[in-house]
């Protein structure tokens, strides 16, 4: 005779709730930190600094900058981590503002908004590397620094 352990239906229950629901937990409730651990800093670091050999820049001293720029703020909504992200607007501009206290220049400059991200991700990204190029350049006129980073 076999002994019943489990209710199978209370078990297909669970199982589909698990599988419903826990994606929904790992982004909605995720404070703009976990968010940086979770879709930046695979390429940036856990501490910002990015790699040259990988292309990455680094954000600790040279984020400001670009925040601080309208073109600047063009450029940081079409970075591929960001266009990859997954995340939604209000969850971006919370990311970047958390991201501009942190290793950018909070003083200087608006936070982002949830309607200012989706305005700036709206316009048409051909080439960023180029639009960087630009910014850059731009900024070394102005003598303002913009980090190592080999696609200046």
């Amino acid at each position: 005779m076999a002994i019943r352990l489990f209710n199978t239906n209370a078990l297909r229950i669970a199982f589909t709730l698990v599988l419903f629901i826990s994606p929904l937990c790992h982004t909605k409730g995720n404070t703009p930190e976990q968010n940086y651990i979770l879709k930046c800093s695979g390429c940036h670091d856990l501490d910002g600094s990015g790699s040259v050999q990988g292309g990455i820049p680094p954000l600790p001293g040279y984020l400001g900058a670009f925040v601080n720029d309208a073109d600047g703020r063009l450029y940081l909504m079409h970075v591929p981590g960001i266009v990859a992200s997954g995340l939604d607007d209000q969850q971006i501009a919370q990311l970047m503002n958390f991201l501009n206290q942190k290793w950018g220049d909070a003083q200087q400059g608006a936070p982002f908004t949830e309607a200012e991200v989706k305005q700036l991700r709206a316009i048409p990204m051909t080439d960023v590397v180029k639009l960087r190029r630009q910014i850059v350049q731009r900024f070394l006129r102005e003598g303002i620094a913009t980090g190592d980073y080999p696609w200046p």
